[in-house]
Parts: C-alpha cells; structure tokens; sequence
C-alpha cells in the first residue's frame, strides 16, 4: 500500500462529497491582464479592532504616508491597518461596513494630496532573517488570508505540531472570479518566492500548487515557475483536479488531495496539512523581501453592468462606488452589486463601502444574468439540499431550527460547520434563501456566546473585586491587631506606672477635699473664742447627728400618743354606749349625760397633752439647734473646768431631759392600754352576763356606771398629772436654755458648785415626774421603780451613758414586761374595786 506521499507524487485524487457545477462564466474577466485604476481621492480605512486589541496612532489632521501602519496593538491575532496613499486624516468617525449588514464600523477617512508617496521601506535577503523575524514582518505588513476568510497569516505560520504538507489553493472555484488566475498567469515566480518562504517557515515534505482543470495557462505558469525556482522539483509539484463547486473550500481540497477529512471543530494544522492561497503567498514575498505591507490587491470587476469587466489592482479603503465608476458601471434599475461570487457572495445595500482584505470580486450583473429573487415557497422535502451539501450536513433540519429561532438546536446539527457555499439554495426548487436562514442563526448563536463571555468577564470582574474588598478588609483588621498587639505590649510595660499614676491622682484628690474641708472648719472655728478650737471637729459632727436622731424619735413618740388618745377616747365612746343600753329611761338619761361629759373632758385633755408634748420637743429643737449652731455657747460656762469634765455633765444633762420625756410618753402609753384592756374586760362581761357570779341585775348595771365614772375619772387625773409634768419639763428646759444661752452669769462659779446644781435639778425633775405618777392607781410599783433607775442614772450620767449606748435592745425589751405587768396589776385593782361596790 502506497503511502500518502508517494500517492501525491503520483497525482492521485479523491472525491469529494456533495457538490454542484453552475456556470462558470469567467472568461468575462480574464482576458485581459490586471491593470492599476486611477488612484483615488478618498479612502475609507476600516478599524474595528481599535478599542479591544489596538489604538490609533493618529488623530484628524495628521499626514500621512503611503504604507504607514495607522494602529498598534499587541494581541496575538492582531493586524496592522497601513494607509493606502499619502494625504490627510480628515475624519476618524463611523462608517458603513463591506458585510451584509452594513453596520457601521470605527473607520479613519484619508483624503489623498496625490504625491502617492511611501513611507520608508526596508529590503531583506530571506537568508538574512530568521524564522522570528520573517513572522515579524509577516505580521507588520498586516497579510491576512487573501482567499476570503481574511484569518491572519502569521498565526497560521506558526503552528504548534509539525507540518507535513502544503498545500497553496489555486482553485478558485466560485463562477464569475478570475483574479486567481491572473495573478499566477503574470505573477508566478513572485508566487513561487513567496512559496519558498512558507516553505523556509515550516519546513514541509511535501508543496501542494491545486489549480483546477479549468484554468490551463495558471497551472502551466506554475509549472514554468516552479522549474525556475530554487525549490527542489520532487518537493513542489502543480496538481490539476476537476472543475466542481466547492472544490476551493479547505476542508473539500484537503479531502481530494488527500483523502483525509478535516474533522468537526479541527483544523488543517492538527492533521499535519497548512492550506494558503496563492494571492496570500504574493503578498509574503512582498512584505519580506521588499517591506511592503498589505495595502492593495487584485480584485475582479465584472459583469455585464461594466463596460470593462478585468481583474484590477485596488487599493485596501478604496469604496466600491469609486472603483466601479472607474470600469464603465452602468446601473439598471433594481440593480445589484455583490461582493465575492453569486454562490458565496452578498449584495450590498449601499455602495459607499470600502474594499477589505478579503474582497476578491465585484459582481454588477445585469437581468439576464441573474433573475430577481423569487418568492420563497414551502418546503417539499425532497432532499437535493442534503445530497449537494459538501459538508455533509443535514440542511433541511438546519433551517426548520433557523426559521423557528432554535438556535441551540440548530447548533447541535454542526451548523458550525456549514461553509456557506449556497449549494442547497442553488438545488433548492422551492426557492428558500437557505444560506441566509444559516447566516442569521449563526449571527444570533455568535452574539450568545459575545453576552455570555462578556457575563463571565463581569462576573470575574465582579469576584476579583470581592476578593480585593475582602483583601482590603483582612489587611485592615491585620493592621488593626497589629497595633492593638504593639498597644498591649506598651501597656504591659507601663502597667505599673500606669497604676501608680491613677493612685497618686486619686490621693490627690482626696488630699484635696480634705483641705477643703479642714478649711472650712478652720474659718468657723477662728470666728468663735478660743476655747472652740480644743473640741475635735469629729466628736461635734457626732454630737450634732446623736441630736438630730433623739429629735426624730420624739417626734415619732408625740404622733404616736395622739393616736393612741385619739383611740382611747372612740373606745371610751363606745363602752359607755354599750354600758347604758339596758338601763332604765332616767338612768340611761343621765348616764349618756355623763358619757358625753367624760368624752369631751378626755378629749380636751388629749388635745392638752399633745399641746404639751409639742412645746417640749420644739423647745428641745430649739435649743439643739441653738447648740448645733452656736457650739462655742456650751463651752463658755466651763472655762474654768477641764473640758472633759464639762462635755460629760452636758452629755448627762441632754440624756437625763430624753429619759424624761421618753418617761411621760411610756406612761400615756400604758395608761391608755390599760384602759382599752377594761373596757375589752367590760365588753366580755357585758355579753356574757353569765360571768358575774350570783349578782343582781340591779347591781351589775351599778357597778358598771360606778367602774365607767371611776375610769373617766382616772383618764382625766392621769391626763392633768401629764399636763403638769409636761409644764414642769418646759420650765425645766427653759431655765436650762436661759443657762446654756447666758452661760456668761456662770464663769465666776465653782465648777463643783456648778456641777451640784445641775445634779439637783435633775433630781427635782425625777421627784416632780414621780410624783405626778403617784396619781395614778394602778401601777405605781412599777413606775417607782423605774423613777428610781431613772433617778440613778441622771445623779451618775456616766452610768446612763453606757446604758444607752451598749443595751438598747434589752432594755426595750425589759420595758415592755414592765408595761405589761403594770397592765395587769392595774386589772386586778380595778376588779378589787368592783368586788367592793358589788
């Protein structure tokens, strides 16, 4: 079995698939040679990459040359755009596209000065240059693929895997076009030096020159070429194949050069294979041997709309209007102009347009040539387009997906692969504009992928910014602890500075405050006499707060006894009621006289006895607040006497004045429940008459009115014995306010005397209170004996001193049995009383 090699030496071929053979119709153009037209006065240049992967490197009003690159960029597809002519850049703006759209497109408008003059040109050796620099200048001359699809040349001379076999298209199958043709007619060597400088770049076993059967003179040019060249002749060879549409098409003459099939999604170059044409291989040769970049091609006109159909050198921006008014274009009405081919090509909409890198042909047919558009009608299913597809595509699927806007699913039927060549519509006898149902599918399908590659770049966008805002965020809060750490390290070394600072402040402070204090006392104290200054400031503040305390509790006493008079008077009210209500009209008369007499003298005995108490503690206010005020007045009387001595007697004196009243208040006290406690024994008796033992009814009522009379007028002694000794108290404390204020009438006088008087006077004051006392029947014992304690303490206050302070809670408590028991002494007597009546 022959292997590929050899089997391309020998010539054999392959067929293809599908295919079609209109007319070809090419003699209208290739008689004659490729002439220049008239160079132009404007010139439209194209920019589209500006903004993506180039800029421009000029602006409106700038000169320029003829070959000078109009843009820079670095992407690894990108092209250079170079200016036709010399002139002017008068505009940079918005222009219509040569595409079926017409979409406008970025583009620089040169108005040319004439001069034609280029800018400056570099001339090489190919063994000079080395493989980079030869990409190099490939690339800055701007050669893209001259066949059509425009794709960049240096890309595809730069393969990743190694090339077998080259293969330079010459076949240019597509009716109408002759600009192949000629160009190898006239300009083969010039192909053939291109050729050896792919070859020098890839390094290839085998050279490929395919020209179709239809173009004789081209593939004997070729041959001649190639026998002149440098180029070894079992390397380079010119392979002729039969005339068929889509033969030119890559992936079809690969499959007929070499069997093999280009698969879906693939490229040429991953088989081993490198396809270009032979328009792009002239323009290699000029780039790098003369640093010509790409500004001008050969471009049939033709058709029988021009009066000169041929194939022209056109300048890159010239538009299509210019280049045709240069031929003898004579339109007709509904006149088309297409560019490319009638099988591959698109009628343009507006001639204001300029020729690209890729335009290989104007078309200007007349109604002969080509019919109108006819009217699409349903398809019958018949399946021609299926079997003259070349790619082997299903195509009446493809357009059921298209025309219903299923685009996903036109794209799972390889849409992708479809290579417009246009040989469905051609077959299709319903009319259906198939390619065009392709094309826009395939323009919907390329404007999904554009949104969402632009959504996946907005969304890495939008994540590295959240990763730049969460860098900046841990940055922050490192640096954050960072000085937080280097704060606590400073505070740990000054910690105990730091404390002891904030101690000495707070002592300050309260140095401070006691200055201030000691300050204020000082002036008080320089404003009194002398003597003054000996008392601690301590033991006077105490003083004053003992003093106001005893006044509270008398105050508290004094509410307290007119409560419990008050009650005392209701329940006497109420006892003499119940006393009287069996009594006999006369009797009960009198009795309700004599209860109403009773209840208004024990009321204004209470008032009297409030009044009383009253006067005392205010007097008592008074004069401690005359002593609080005016401290220095106590001291004057004991100049004389050490100051201890003094302070104790009046400590005695103040004491001996609380026993007092606390006396009187205790006496009211159990007096009035002594009375509550008989008239409760009376109410029981009252109800349970049964506890009076063999008394008459007469009698009982007697004795009751006889014990009622009896209590009243106890009520009311105890009541004038109170008022006395309230009167006595207020004597008492008035002369000893007199004393304590005019304390001046004492400085000449003993202190030993002095000290005797007042141990006198506090005795009178016990006698004057047990005697008022005596006046009471029931609990004399009782409160004698407590007169006597009493007596005790105020002749040796030293002893009360301590009593107060150190006994307070048994004392009370002892206090309380005292009254107690006197309470039932008193029962007892007041049964005795009735036991006698009765």
């Amino acid at each position: 079995m022959l292997t590929l090699l050899e089997q391309l030496d020998k010539g054999t071929l392959w067929r293809s698939p599908g295919g079609i053979h209109p007319p070809e119709l090419k003699s209208l153009s290739n008689q004659s040679t490729i002439s220049p037209l008239p160079l132009q006065s404007r010139f439209v240049i194209p920019v589209p990459l500006v903004g993506q992967q180039a800029t421009l490197s000029v602006k409106v009003g700038d000169q320029v040359l003829k070959g000078q690159p109009l843009t820079e960029g670095a992407g690894f597809i990108y092209l250079p755009v170079h200016a036709p002519t010399s002139g002017t850049v008068v505009a940079i703006e918005q222009h219509g596209s040569n595409h079926p759209s017409s979409l406008p497109v970025l583009s620089c408008i040169i108005e040319a000065d004439g001069h034609d003059t280029w800018c400056e040109l570099t001339s090489n050796q190919i063994e000079q240059l080395s493989k980079a620099d030869i990409l190099a200048k490939i690339r800055q001359a701007g050669i893209a693929g001259m066949g059509g699809a425009a794709f960049p040349s240096h890309v595809k001379l730069n393969p990743a895997s190694e090339i077998d076999l080259i293969i330079i298209n010459g076949v240019e199958c597509e009716p109408y076009i002759s600009a192949d043709d000629r160009l190898m007619r006239e300009y083969s060597d010039e192909i053939l030096t291109g050729i050896s400088i792919i070859q020098h770049l890839l390094n290839a076993q085998r050279i490929i020159i395919a020209i179709e059967d239809n173009k004789p003179e081209a593939a004997q040019a070729m041959e001649s070429a190639i026998r002149r060249s440098s180029l070894p002749n079992d390397m380079i060879r010119v392979t002729v194949i039969p005339t068929k549409y889509p033969s030119g098409g890559e992936k079809q003459l690969i499959q007929i050069i070499t069997g093999k099939e280009v698969p879906s999604g693939a490229i040429p170059a991953q088989l081993g294979i490198v396809m270009h044409n032979v328009g792009t291989a002239y323009a290699i040769q000029e780039a790098v041997l003369q640093g010509k970049p790409l500004i001008e091609r050969v471009v049939t006109l033709t058709g029988e709309s021009i009066g000169k159909p041929g194939n022209y050198w056109l300048r890159i921006g010239t538009t299509v209007a210019d280049a045709l008014s240069q031929v003898g274009f004579e339109p007709q009405s509904s006149q088309k102009v297409i560019v490319g081919g009638p099988m591959m090509g698109y009628a343009l909409s507006d001639l204001d347009v300029p020729i690209s890198k890729g335009t290989n042909c104007l078309l200007a047919p007349s109604q002969a040539e080509i019919a109108p558009d006819p009217d699409e009608k349903a398809c019958i299913r018949c399946g021609e387009c299926a079997v003259a597809c070349p790619a082997l595509l299903l195509p009446q699927q493809l357009f059921w997906h298209a025309k219903a806007e299923e685009y996903d699913k036109a794209a799972s039927f390889n849409l992708k692969d479809c290579i417009e060549c246009g040989c469905c519509s051609y077959v299709c006898p319903s009319d259906i504009p198939l390619v065009e149902y392709y094309r826009v599918a395939k323009s919907a399908l390329k404007n999904t992928a554009e949104e969402k590659l632009q959504a996946e770049k907005a969304k890495i966008r939008f994540e590295t910014r959240l990763q730049r805002l969460e860098d900046e965020k841990n940055a922050r809060e490192e640096k954050s602890k960072q000085a937080a750490a280097k704060r606590q390290a400073n505070m740990k070394s000054g910690d105990k500075d730091a404390v002891a600072a904030a101690m000495a402040r707070i002592a300050a402070k309260k140095a401070q405050a006691a200055e201030g204090i000691t300050a204020d006392t000082a002036v008080t104290t320089s404003d009194n006499d002398a003597p003054k200054a000996a008392i601690d400031s301590t033991s006077a503040k105490k003083t004053a707060v003992n003093a106001a305390i005893e006044r509270a509790k008398a105050k508290k006493a004094a509410f307290a006894a007119q409560s419990k008079v008050d009650n005392q008077s209701d329940v006497a009210a109420v006892t003499t009621d119940i006393t009287n209500e069996n009594i006999d009209p006369v009797n009960d008369k009198k009795a309700q006289i004599a209860a109403a007499v009773a209840r208004a003298k024990a009321k204004k005995a209470a008032l009297a006895n409030v009044s009383a108490v009253a006067d005392d503690v205010s007097g008592d206010k008074a004069r401690d607040t005359a002593n609080e005020v005016n401290p220095a007045s106590q001291t004057d009387t004991t100049i004389a006497t050490s100051p201890v001595d003094d302070k104790k007697a009046k400590i005695a004196a103040a004491v001996a004045k609380a026993k007092a009243k606390k006396a009187a208040l205790t006496n009211e006290s159990a007096v009035a429940d002594d009375v509550s406690d008989d008239k409760a024994n009376n109410w029981a008796n009252e109800v349970n008459p049964d506890t009076t033992i063999a008394a008459s009814p007469v009698d009982d009522k007697k004795a009751k009115i006889a014990a009622a009379v009896a209590k009243a007028k106890a009520k009311k002694a105890a009541l004038a014995n109170e008022s006395a000794v309230a009167d006595d108290v207020s004597a008492d404390q008035s002369r000893d306010t007199a004393n304590e204020v005019n304390s001046d009438t004492t400085i000449a006088a003993s202190p030993v005397d002095d000290k005797k008087a007042k141990i006198a006077a506090a005795v009178a004051k016990a006698k004057a209170k047990k005697a008022a006392l005596a006046g009471d029947s029931s609990p004399t014992n009782d409160v004698d004996g407590d007169q006597t304690r009493d007596t005790a303490n105020e002749v040796n206050p030293a002893i009360e001193i301590d009593t107060t302070i150190a006994a307070s809670p048994v004392d009370d408590k002892k206090a309380k049995i005292a009254a107690a028991v006197a309470k039932a002494k008193a029962k007892k007597l007041a049964n005795s009383a009735k036991q006698e009546e009765l």
